[in-house]
């Protein structure tokens, strides 16, 4: 299994671990805090397997049904989890709302802030393998993962601190102004993320910068007299280049043939993250006028 496969599956099992944890202590303790945490921790069980899912299918090789593969699929599992995250952030800036506007008698402080401290402590590990997970992986998938268990994390620090205060001043209110706050947050954060999903389903060019070092090392060669054509797509770590290269009218077939590989090889191992799927033409004159 590989890591991009693996990090949802820990992720989704860490969800469903926390969730009961927190469903327990709340029936315990009759804790409405730790209950609305164990709801959240259930929904984040199920969007990380729903991921699980994704990233296997997105691994799988392309077929006749699907020429360049399955990986688009997890620009759309990060767009759907942008929206899932931004629902979250919506209902948590509707709920502390309600809360200012009626704030309720009474908190059980102690039993949620020990639950919430265990959760804050899990959370933050979980984060920490995600993030490495996506640096070796480039997934958007994880990256879209590692945001949603961010806004956990915040959300638990948030909800820590209100107690904190709320344990030493008595002003139940903070609970709901900090919600709001973190609410904000998500919002905002999720749109981001929407945005990224969008750009990688609508087949956004790869990076400007690496666009211009392919164009140099092109542009090096002396038996090329110019390029057009040159069209690029990414997505997650996967990426598409064609051209057209324009090669001086007597060179030979062998000569063009053995620039062409000059120039793959030199894209792929200088951009070792990214698999790419590399299309040059030849053109023996510049047609660039007739495309």
């Amino acid at each position: 299994m590989t890591i991009k496969n693996k990090a949802p599956l820990i992720a989704g099992i860490t969800a469903f671990l926390l969730a009961n944890f927190k469903l327990i202590i709340g029936a315990v303790s009759g804790s409405m805090t730790v209950l609305s945490s164990a709801i959240d921790s259930i929904m984040d069980c199920v969007v990380s397997a729903a991921n699980f899912f994704a990233s296997t299918k997105a691994d799988q090789e392309a077929d006749s049904k699907f020429n360049f593969g399955y990986a688009k699929l997890e620009g759309v599992m990060s767009l759907l989890e942008g929206f899932f995250i931004t629902g979250i952030g919506v209902f948590l800036i509707y709920t502390s709302a309600i809360k200012v506007i009626n704030p309720p008698e009474s908190i059980k402080v102690n039993i949620a802030l020990y639950v919430m401290i265990f959760s804050l402590i899990v959370t933050g590990v979980l984060i920490l393998y995600l993030n490495s997970a996506y640096k070796k992986s480039s997934s958007l998938i994880i990256k879209a993962d590692i945001l949603h268990y961010k806004t956990d994390f915040f959300t638990n620090v948030g909800i820590i601190l209100a107690l904190v205060i709320i344990h030493f001043t008595g002003l139940i209110i903070i609970d709901a102004i900090f919600g709001v706050l973190i609410g904000v947050y998500i919002f905002i954060s999720a749109i981001k993320l929407m945005k990224e999903s969008a750009a990688v389903l609508i087949d956004k060019a790869v990076n400007p910068e690496i666009l211009s070092s392919i164009e140099r090392f092109i542009d090096d060669h002396d038996g090329i007299t110019s390029h057009h054509a040159l069209k690029t797509r990414q997505f997650g770590d996967n990426a598409y280049i064609t051209a057209h290269l324009v090669f001086t009218p007597n060179i030979s077939l062998k000569k063009a043939h053995d620039m062409g590989d000059e120039i793959e090889n030199f894209i792929i191992n200088t951009y070792k993250d990214i698999n790419w799927d590399i299309n040059l033409h030849f053109d023996p004159t510049d047609d660039s006028n007739s495309d």
